[in-house]
């Protein structure tokens, strides 16, 4: 198969503490679909450990390796958000946060130490983590009249669609998510469904 449409990302949110020569490295690995869970996320953990030196933070979204963002938050550059990420890569995670909350403990680590406190924090909260397999699926929306209604569930029965939103009045709307390699073949069964429209909503 030319695309993968598979990743492995985390079920749940976990946490776990990292104490190195008297600092402290609460690692909290969350599950987030887009840039915009970050920030909420980030200010949360911030307001909940307002004492904290340092709240530094990885992410990585899609199944390729070009979507990610790094934040040292203070730390010296690469020995914080570089190491988080590097080992989200290293486990094939994606469409995850990992922030670490750094209570500093008066002594200071150096370079070397830095990295494998931020590395070992996030290793251990990921391994507390469920990895769980998912599709990388499109999100459409199709508009059809509601005397189409059974062609339409037919489809989205046989192809074992997941339906999101669903509105049947006169004019029916139904949102439905679908595995990109199978993308092709539910538009082309689709769109020979007399006057259906279909939108595409973003993939996920």
């Amino acid at each position: 198969m030319l695309f993968d449409d598979t990743y492995k990302t985390i079920y749940a949110p976990t946490e776990a503490i990292f104490r190195d020569r008297g600092s402290k490295f609460l690692a909290f690995a969350y599950p987030i679909n887009n840039d915009n869970d970050v920030k909420p996320l980030v200010s949360k953990l911030k307001a909940e450990h307002p004492k904290a030196n340092h709240h530094c933070w990885a992410i990585r979204l899609g199944i390729d390796r070009s979507v990610y963002r790094v934040n040292d938050d203070g730390e010296p550059s690469g020995t914080a958000g570089r190491p988080i990420l590097n080992t989200l890569l290293s486990k094939d995670i994606t469409n995850i946060l990992v922030v670490v909350v750094r209570y500093f403990g008066g002594t200071l680590l150096g370079v070397p130490g830095l990295i494998n406190a931020y590395k070992t924090a996030t290793e251990m909260a990921l391994s507390e983590a469920k990895i769980i397999e998912k599709t990388v699926n499109d999100i459409y929306t199709i508009t059809f009249d509601y005397s189409q209604m059974n062609d339409i569930m037919r489809i989205i029965k046989d192809e074992q669609l997941q339906v999101l939103a669903q509105h049947s009045e006169l004019n029916c709307s139904i949102q439905f998510s679908v595995r990109k390699t199978q993308v092709e073949v539910v538009i082309s069964k689709m769109s020979k469904v007399a006057g259906v429209k279909l939108q595409y909503d973003y993939s996920g």
